[in-house]
């Protein structure tokens, strides 16, 4: 699995963000995901959900509902709604 601060650092540079790597800690630091360097047990908690789980409770928090709720569509990186 693809550890939280890579995917982020990933998604920074696709978008032509400078410094890429050093923007990730900073946000995950501004998060409480990571401190010093390191992940946080909120950090940990995250980046055990994976892709589809972070996304699909990013979804639940937004519309409301459960995360189990979501289907995740990973060309989107985003969850809809189940049917």
């Amino acid at each position: 699995m693809e550890s939280i601060k890579t995917r982020l650092t990933n998604q920074l540079r696709s978008r032509g963000v400078k410094n890429s790597a050093g923007m990730a800690v900073a946000l995950l630091e501004k998060r409480g995901q990571m401190k010093k360097g390191k992940l946080t047990a909120e950090g940990k908690k995250r980046e055990a959900l994976g892709r589809d789980g972070r996304a699909n409770d990013r979804a639940a928090k937004y519309n409301g509902g459960s995360a189990t709720d979501y289907k995740y569509n990973p060309k989107t990186n985003r969850s809809v709604k189940k049917k």
